[in-house]
């Protein structure tokens, strides 16, 4: 038996696009080129890895199977691209960052890094933190920095570090009174109108884990796709929002927002580091692990 590279890459393209026609765009391929990959992989195995519903291909038992393997070996060969490249070109790294995470801490945690390693690349994909954990899953970057929980089943999370999360509004917001010092009760905050992230969001998952038991609900005023269009909005008086202390700094410090004084507990929520359970760790990756892991138990990234 023979299986090759390519077979394998028809294989998860065509598991993930649900079709030859659709997956022969992935892996630049003509239609009858992926079908007969797909056809001899298939052969060589004595298996189906696929049942025909209609025109899309969905895997059957056998495929999901096979499945998390194929990824593994692809990334296994792409790895071994990326660490012995053409002329001795460095590493590249791959990593998935939450929004919260990508825009407010990730570039200052890669700068430090750099600066112990000269030369080092790292390649940042930036999306809600369901996004991250299903490329992960797909091993299409090599770990995951999350503000959410993880529901991927082969993707392994590790507590990475604390988070404080702040309530701010408008120092205008009718609810202050005019007075931005004033400390709201239950009572007020149910009334509010919350302006929060988009379903799929860490940021909102961890919002809802975090106030629910004390409001029991959340009057949702309006929702956004990123932290930065959340902000603005509480500039302009739409509604109170709870967000990560790293994210509003700024504005804080401005005086466009203010921090709402509140009678609950102190919120917090964990960031996760992800990594699919199969993957093989390089010295580069495994030493920018080890460094994200010493960065978060000392505190050196810093709202």
């Amino acid at each position: 038996m023979r299986i090759t590279l390519r077979q394998l890459g028809v294989f998860t393209a065509v598991a993930d696009a649900g079709s030859t026609t659709a997956a022969a765009d992935r892996v630049a391929l003509s239609q009858s080129a992926t079908s007969a990959a797909l056809n001899e992989l298939e052969a060589q195995l004595g298996a189906r890895l696929f049942d025909r519903v209609g025109t899309r291909l969905v895997l059957n038992d056998t495929g999901r199977g096979l499945l998390p393997q194929a990824r593994a070996v692809l990334d296994g060969a792409a790895g071994i691209e990326r660490e012995f490249g053409p002329g001795g070109a460095p590493s590249s790294l791959r990593v998935g960052a939450s929004t919260t995470i990508g825009n407010y801490l990730l570039p200052t945690l890669i700068a430090a890094w750099r600066r112990t390693h000269p030369g080092a690349h790292v390649d940042v994909a930036i999306a809600n933190t369901g996004a991250v954990a299903a490329a992960v899953a797909r091993m299409e970057v090599d770990v995951g920095l999350v503000e959410g929980p993880c529901h991927e089943p082969d993707v392994v999370a590790q507590a990475w570090r604390e988070e404080e999360l702040v309530i701010v509004c408008a120092p205008s917001h009718p609810l202050l009174g005019g007075d931005p010092a004033r400390r709201l009760n239950v009572a007020a905050l149910r009334q509010a109108q919350w302006l929060l992230r988009e379903p799929g969001s860490g940021t909102r998952e961890a919002v809802e884990q975090a106030l629910q038991p004390h409001l029991h609900q959340l009057e949702e005023g309006l929702h956004f796709g990123g932290t930065e269009a959340i902000k603005q909005a509480a500039v302009e008086g739409l509604g109170l929002t709870c967000l990560s202390l790293f994210a509003v700094q700024d504005l804080v410090a401005l005086g466009r927002l203010v921090r709402v004084q509140t009678t609950l507990p102190r919120l917090a929520r964990r960031f996760w580091l992800l990594h699919h359970r199969r993957k093989q760790f390089s010295k580069s990756l495994a030493g920018f692990v080890d460094f994200c892991r010493h960065e978060g138990r000392s505190g050196i990234v810093r709202a």
